[in-house]
């Protein structure tokens, strides 16, 4: 049976009603969570930027589910800090703690005044990063100097088991290179053609047999138009190429490049719409795909109408 979950998105709720929204989900069906971990939101309308660490502990502690989060453990968190606070989550919550890590956008990265490299240091940063944190999650004293410097770092609370640790990935060239080093992978819904093509190369590049994880953007109301305004006043900025959305820098850069934006130019990214029946549908073909674990994140502000709709309706037929 899959897992379907409920994103928290750090964007947009403080993170104190973040929290009773994931307890609500807990509460009307869902099975599991995850999170967002960015310094700023996209858009003022957006509006906020809760700090992920301190949120997914209270998150564990007051809900019962398993929890992710996708971080840049290479430019604003140094790698070893980022082994010890999900070694610190899993050691108190065994099991139920999982860490996806990527390459990163300069909005959130480029605060520290540090030059934001190209694509390709980045990934190789990023592949520093995760030979750091798998050793000190195996009790090794790490130095390093490389792209990253690591001094005779250690961690002396450590999980039984270390959380897995998967790649997030937005493109097929991405997904090829992770799937050697990454114990499973997560993604982000497009189309069914893109979600097979990214799959496959990750099964081409190791990832054969590897868990497959995928975040779902949808917008739902109670009507077509509702759900698209919503998705429009909240998502616009979150539809640009990645080329471009990992090197703007503010949320005035985002809100510039996104002016152009319509509402109809969401549909391709976004699953936009009040028919229930339509997006149980959408997600059985996620699931016939071989995705395992599923997390929702309804783009618009509805939220309450979304968790009771969904879990009412949607999650008995995919179940």
């Amino acid at each position: 049976m899959p897992v379907i979950g409920y994103h928290a998105s750090h964007e947009q709720f403080p993170p104190g009603e973040l929290l009773q929204l994931m307890q609500l989900a807990e509460h009307a069906g869902f099975d599991a969570g995850m999170c967002s971990d960015h310094f700023h939101p996209w858009s003022e309308d957006q509006g906020h930027s809760g700090f992920a660490w301190s949120w997914l502990g209270a998150a564990l502690q007051g809900t019962g589910f398993d929890f992710g989060v996708v971080n840049t453990p290479c430019f604003r968190y140094h790698p070893a800090l980022i082994a010890q606070a999900a070694a610190t989550l899993a050691e108190m919550y065994p099991g139920r703690f999982w860490l996806a890590v990527g390459s990163g956008e300069a909005i959130n990265e480029s605060i520290t005044g540090e030059r934001w490299p190209i694509k390709p240091e980045r990934n190789a940063r990023l592949a520093e990063a995760v030979a750091i944190i798998r050793a000190l999650w195996a009790g090794e004293e790490v130095s390093r100097c490389g792209l990253l410097t690591v001094e005779r770092a250690r961690l002396y609370s450590l999980p039984q088991t270390p959380p897995a640790l998967y790649a997030a990935v937005l493109s097929e060239e991405t997904a090829r290179w992770a799937g050697g080093w990454a114990d499973g992978m997560i993604t982000v819904s497009s189309t069914v053609e893109k979600q097979q093509r990214i799959i496959d190369a990750f099964r081409e590049g190791g990832g054969e047999g590897k868990p497959l994880l995928l975040q779902v953007k949808l917008s739902y109301a109670e009507d077509d138009d509702e759900a698209l305004r919503g998705a429009h006043q909240q998502w616009r900025t979150n539809v640009l190429p990645g080329s471009l959305s990992q090197e703007l820098r503010s949320v005035a850069d985002f809100e510039a490049a996104a002016g152009t934006v319509r509402p109809q130019d969401l549909c391709e990214q976004v699953r936009i719409g009040s028919d229930l029946a339509w997006h149980a549908d959408r997600l059985r073909q996620d699931i016939a795909q071989g995705f395992e674990h599923i997390y929702l994140h309804n783009v618009n502000r509805h939220q309450r109408g979304f968790i009771e709709a969904f879990a009412s309706s949607v999650l008995p037929q995919v179940r």
